[in-house]
């Protein structure tokens, strides 16, 4: 007994040591890419899309021991989730309120549009359903924050989950350098072509990053914008939910589908209402952000230590294909919006 016991010791320490290797490999990874998002072109791109490109680098050059997967999968899972709830802090439904219904309506036509465009074009192209269903999310909503918290609805697998947060973090990259470009040709004010760039582009980085050019007006507006479609994550979130489970979804055999409910959604709209009350300092409430983010690109950095370059361009293409010509679609009802509702 005294030697079974003793023996088991080392073996626990082991175990706690390899998983404390996964978190620090993604927290060193999350640092470098907070770093790197300081830098000019790089900040475009932001520290959550960066974390997933150096998560799958050092994959290909470095390799992953696998005793660290247990540490990686929690990064994966644990503190995604918990940076998702975390990341509410950044919401005051009070400027969604002050920017008034149309500000609403335009986030909501734009993620319907998006959702079933993306969704109806990758299922055209064969595209398994799990993926079509994370990237359609990802370009409609937020990026890589939604791919994750749609992830557990649809039980998307790691690599299915970074692959189409890659896929659409990339594009949303390329479409806020496309936005710098025509931002002279658009014809919008400031603050028109602020409510443009928050309604159509993926993450709440990239919306900043495209709105630069028209000055503090059109980043207040991008940011308010982009962060009503981010509030409207929760309401999808369920909907996948249940759309999912009555399509049967993925079960294993002889297990009853049941309705997902997402409870780090629900947090995050929590977290929301508490900042929204004023409970916390804005300085507490930044810093809590701050966190969030960290936290997050812990876990797109475990994501991205799950896929290789090779899986990417294999399961990526299609996606990539779908997602482009649905944020096509995007851009240009949101163009038509904002002049249509007056918001030019």
């Amino acid at each position: 007994m005294i030697a079974s016991q003793g023996s088991a010791l080392p073996r626990k320490k082991r175990n706690l040591n390899a998983y404390m290797l996964g978190l620090c490999l993604t927290f060193v990874l999350s640092l470098l890419a907070k770093g790197l998002a300081l830098l000019p072109f790089l900040g475009i791109m932001g520290q959550l899309v960066l974390a997933i490109l150096l998560g799958m680098v050092y994959r290909a050059f470095a390799g992953v021991p696998e005793y660290a997967m247990p540490g990686i999968a929690f990064s994966n899972k644990k503190l995604l989730r918990l940076g998702i709830i975390l990341l509410g802090m950044r919401l005051n439904l009070a400027d969604i309120v002050h920017a008034g219904p149309k500000v609403l309506l335009l986030a909501a036509v734009n993620i319907s549009v998006t959702l079933l465009a993306v969704y109806g074009i990758a299922r055209l192209m064969k595209v398994d359903p799990v993926m079509s269903l994370l990237a359609a999310c990802g370009s409609a909503i937020c990026g890589a924050a939604a791919v994750a918290a749609i992830a557990p609805q649809v039980r998307a697998n790691e690599q299915e989950t970074a692959v189409s947060a890659a896929v659409v973090a990339l594009l949303g990259t390329l479409f806020t350098l496309l936005y710098v470009g025509l931002y002279p040709l658009l014809g919008l004010s400031p603050a028109g072509y602020g409510v443009f760039a928050g309604g159509t582009l993926h993450e709440v980085a990239h919306a900043i990053a495209a709105a630069a050019p028209g000055g503090k007006e059109a980043e207040d507006m991008a940011v308010i914008v982009k962060l009503t479609r981010v509030a409207l994550l929760v309401p999808v979130a369920v909907l996948v939910g249940l759309w999912s489970s009555r399509k049967g979804g993925r079960t294993a055999p002889g297990e009853r589908t049941r309705i997902p409910i997402p409870w780090f959604v629900l947090g995050f709209l929590v977290m929301s209402g508490i900042h929204t009350l004023g409970i916390l300092p804005e300085s507490a409430a930044s810093q809590i952000v701050t966190a969030a983010y960290m936290l997050m690109a812990m876990a797109m950095a475990g994501l991205g230590l799950n896929v290789d370059f090779a899986v990417f361009g294999r399961k990526g293409g299609r996606p990539f294909a779908a997602a482009l010509l649905g944020s096509c679609l995007l851009a240009g009802v949101g163009y038509v919006l904002v002049k249509a509702l007056g918001l030019a």
